[in-house]
């Protein structure tokens, strides 16, 4: 069973940065797309970026292009997110995502997914 832990999440005030991480069991082979997702209270989950575990292939949402980055993290089997210029809309659980999916974007399209971290922005 392939397991999905994020790590990174917290408090911060509009405007500034954190990272998250996700350490994966497997799922990260070639055909894998390493994936996070988003929800907040009330609301879909919602895609935020995908690659592949390599790092390459990078494929992002409307609204975090130019300030969050999806990278292979720097541990094996990881894949970061940073965000930079938070802002309080981007308040959510954000929840990592491994599969092989022809179709990043759609989260029913992932095999697994892990349990998420908080982030909460402050205006």
């Amino acid at each position: 069973q392939v397991q999905l832990v994020e790590s990174g999440g917290g408090l911060v005030q509009a405007g500034e940065s954190l990272r998250l991480s996700c350490a994966a069991s497997g799922g990260t082979g070639d055909t894998y797309v390493g994936a996070w997702f988003r929800q907040a209270p009330g609301k879909e989950r919602e895609f935020v970026a995908a690659s592949r575990w390599s790092g390459q292939g990078t494929l992002y949402s409307d609204f975090v292009k130019g300030r969050f980055t999806i990278s292979r993290g720097n541990a094996k089997n990881t894949i970061d997110l940073q965000m930079n210029s938070l802002k309080p809309e981007d308040t959510a659980v954000y929840y990592c995502a491994t599969g092989r999916t022809l179709r990043p974007q759609l989260k029913n399209t992932y095999e697994y997914w892990g349990r998420g971290t908080q982030v909460t922005v402050s205006s």
